[in-house]
This record gives structure tokens, C-alpha cells and sequence, in this order.
């Protein structure tokens, strides 16, 4: 049997695993305003209790970014994709269980560890299956799906929450991964030199227009972490996201407590209101994309390509914050257009992301790909885990410090991306 297209089944399967992570995380930032206290737990340690809560998924999500990128080049996307869904499928069952501020702490830990599998899992499985040219669409798609996955998030788990609880919830949830695991077992038999469902042509076009895949062959230099420390472009890259990711992860974690605080929202409007936000990052992140990807096609060279749309989302993000601190207190008679604001945000955010998160299968070799994504993503939680634990303090007396650090963090990212990784592309630097 012969499949056409079956690198967008590939990564059509990628995108609804990130969904299902973002549904996943989401849950306990959604339903945390309304449960906390039920933990015993006062209106004011509420948002140091979920900064404890999230610092602890995201300690266990930065070494886990390191170990399952290295764990994908080591046995492959397909099981290694696999070993990371069936364990967070697992651990957010198990938040069901949990009886106060220590037990969610290590199910969180444990659904951080393996959550972070899907990041380094999908740049690895985009540089196997997509040339060069389409990449950045391939990333976009997979973007896509956290900012789809959030889209979905708020009104599904606050209907679910309504209607069952949260310990139903968070076992319903849980069972959306393990139904993953059936079409992607089936579907992902193999990597495309090798697939058997794979049409003549599309093998052609996939290998013969790669810089690089994972096939490269015996003399392929596999570098270890402390090596690929050496090559600048792994510092812009690890430097960048450092910087930028943090705000993706400021309204992931805080925008349904900021809805609350700042225009008393219950449950039902958070659902109402949150997935707007979410929805303008899904065309963000497919419109960076295809940005690039048709730049690289006209004759651009991929880096360059990158770093304009890197350009376009850092503009998009920093204008938006600033008004938004600039005018919060007026804000607070106009709910649309506050949303408003904040989509622009995480719009640009995907609409760049998906170009950062490209580069480490456009600067090094396939065998080296899931090892340089994975440092990224855990130079990503660093800096988010800094932002997090100060977030219950700058915001006691308002939200304003809160998007005012937003307005600081894009710069200093768009610097590292622009002055420190190479201008052309450079297989192993």
C-alpha cells in the first residue's frame, strides 16, 4: 500500500500530540482559581501555591528537554515519541490522585519529564521528513498544536470540570494520549528511506532535497553536549529562547488568574475568553511558516529567511506588551480589547517560534538535531522558571510589572538570535 503525502499524515499526527500536551498542562491552570481551596490553601498563597506547583513541572520539563532530545536521536522518534506520550498519559492520570501542594508537585514533575519528550521529538521527526524549504510550514503545524491545544483547553476542561469535577477531569484527559498511540504506531512504520508506504516520488523529493537527515551515515560526527557548546549557533539558539520563551509561558500559566483578578471572571467565562487568545497563536505560528518557507523557496537562504520572521514576531510582540502595560488600568472597561492585545502577543510569539525552534535542523546534522532542540527547550524553561517564581510578587499590587517584563524579555531575545547564530546555514558549524 501506497500512501501520497504521508509526510503531512506524519506531522498532522505531531500536531495532535501537542494539542493533547497543551490539554494536558493547561488543566491545573485553568481549574487551579477555582480548587485551590479546596487544599486549605488562602486567596492570598493561591498564586505562590501554583508558582510552587508549576516550578516543579518546570525543573523536571528543562532536564527532561536535555535527556529525551538525546533519547530521540539515541532510539528514534517513532518509540521515543511513543515512551514520551504513554508517560504523561500516565502522570496526569495520576493528578487525580493528589491531596495537597506535595503530592501535585511530584505529578507535575513527573508529567514535565515526560512532556518535554515532545519538543526534540518533533524537530527531529521535521528534519527526517521535510526538506529544507518546508520545514518552517512543518514547524508551524506542530506550533500549531500548542496553541490549538490551548484553544481547546479552556472550554473542554472547564466543561468537563463543571460536569464531573477534577478528578474526573484530569483522568478524561489523560486517556486522549493513549488513544494517540494507536494511528501513530501504525502510521510512523519507519523513517522515509525506509517506509514502505512511502511513494517513489515523495522519497525522492524528501531525500534528494534534504541539507540533512538522519541517514547521513557512518561518518557522521555525533557531538556531545559539552561539543555542541563549542558552536555559537548552539548559543544563539539556547540564548534566544532563554529569553522569549518565558512570555509564551507568562499567559499559559497566569491567563486564566489574570482573567480573574483583573475583570473577576468565574470558570465559564475563563472558557469563554481564554481560547481567543490561543487561536490568533495557531495562525501565528502556521503564517511564520509559510513566511519563511516561501522565502526559501524564492532563493533566500533558510538562516535569513528564519530571522525575518524572527524580526516580524519580536515587532508584533513588543508593541502589543508595551500598550498593554502602558494602558492596563483602562483596560479593565474593555475585556475585547485586552484580548485583543494579548492575541497580538501570541500570535507573534508562534508566528516566530516555529523559525527558532527550525534552526537546529537547519544549522546541524540529523544525528545532532534532537540533542541541540532539547538544549534549547531547556534553556527555555530556565528562563521561564525565573519568571514564573517572581510573577506572585511583581503582581501584588497589579499586572502592569507583568507585561512590562513581557516588553523586556523580546529585545534581549531578538538580539541572541540575530547577532549570535551564523547568517548562512552551517551543517555542524
Amino acid at each position: 500500500m501506497k500512501v501520497k503525502g504521508l509526510r503531512w499524515w506524519i506531522i498532522g499526527l505531531i500536531g495532535l500530540a501537542t494539542v493533547i500536551n497543551y490539554i494536558d498542562r493547561s488543566a491545573i491552570n485553568i481549574m487551579w482559581p477555582y480548587i485551590y481551596k479546596e487544599f486549605g490553601i488562602a486567596d492570598v498563597d493561591s498564586k505562590s501555591a501554583l508558582a510552587y506547583i508549576t516550578t516543579f513541572f518546570m525543573i523536571a520539563y528543562a532536564i527532561g528537554q536535555t535527556v529525551t532530545g538525546k533519547m530521540m536521536d539515541a532510539i528514534g522518534t517513532r518509540l521515543g515519541m511513543a515512551v514520551s506520550i504513554v508517560g504523561w498519559s500516565i502522570s496526569i492520570a495520576l493528578h487525580s490522585l493528589a491531596k495537597g501542594l506535595s503530592s501535585f508537585g511530584f505529578f507535575r514533575l513527573m508529567l514535565g519529564i515526560s512532556e518535554a519528550g515532545n519538543w526534540p521529538g518533533a524537530t527531529k521527526s521535521n528534519a527526517e521528513w521535510f526538506p529544507a524549504k518546508e520545514r518552517g510550514i512543518a514547524q508551524g503545524i506542530f506550533g500549531a498544536g500548542a496553541s490549538l491545544g490551548s484553544v481547546v483547553a479552556a472550554p473542554f476542561i472547564a466543561s468537563l470540570y463543571l460536569a464531573f469535577g477534577w478528578r474526573v477531569t484530569f483522568i478524561g484527559i489523560a486517556a486522549l494520549g493513549l488513544l494517540w498511540l494507536i494511528p501513530w504506531l501504525i502510521i510512523n512504520k519507519s523513517t522515509p528511506d525506509k517506509h514502505s508506504w512511502i511513494t517513489k516520488e515523495e522519497q525522492e523529493h524528501i531525500l534528494s532535497s534534504q541539507v540533512n537527515t538522519s541517514n547521513i551515515g557512518a561518518n557522521e560526527k555525533v557531538y556531545t553536549w559539552r561539543e555542541l557548546l563549542h558552536f555559537k549557533n548552539t548559543w544563539g539558539i539556547l540564548s534566544s529562547r532563554f529569553f522569549i520563551d518565558p512570555v509564551w509561558w507568562l499567559f499559559v500559566t497566569w491567563l486564566p488568574t489574570f482573567l480573574k483578578e483583573q475583570f473577576h471572571f468565574d470558570i465559564k467565562q475563563v472558557g469563554a475568553f481564554a481560547w481567543f487568545p490561543y487561536l490568533c497563536a495557531a495562525i501565528g505560528g502556521l503564517l511564520g511558516g509559510i513566511y519563511a518557507s516561501q522565502r526559501i523557496k524564492k532563493g533566500m537562504d533558510a538562516a535569513t529567511a528564519r530571522k525575518q520572521a524572527v524580526t516580524i514576531g519580536c515587532t508584533l510582540m513588543l508593541g502589543s506588551l508595551a500598550l498593554t502595560a502602558f494602558y492596563l488600568d483602562t483596560l479593565k472597561d474593555n475585556i475585547n480589547l485586552a484580548i485583543g492585545l494579548i492575541s497580538t502577543t501570541l500570535f507573534g510569539f508562534q508566528f516566530l517560534i516555529c523559525n527558532i525552534q527550525t534552526l537546529p535542523s537547519d544549522y546541524f546534522s540529523g544525528k545532532n538535531v534532537g540533542t541541540v532542540s532539547g538544549m534549547g527547550g531547556t534553556t527555555a524553561v530556565l528562563g521561564t522558571l525565573i519568571t514564573t517564581l517572581s510573577v506572585p510578587y511583581i503582581t501584588k499590587t497589579g499586572y502592569t510589572s507583568f507585561f512590562i517584563l513581557g516588553s523586556i524579555l523580546v529585545p534581549l531575545s531578538w538580539i541572541c538570535i540575530s547577532f549570535i547564530t551564523s547568517k548562512k546555514i552551517l551543517i555542524n558549524n
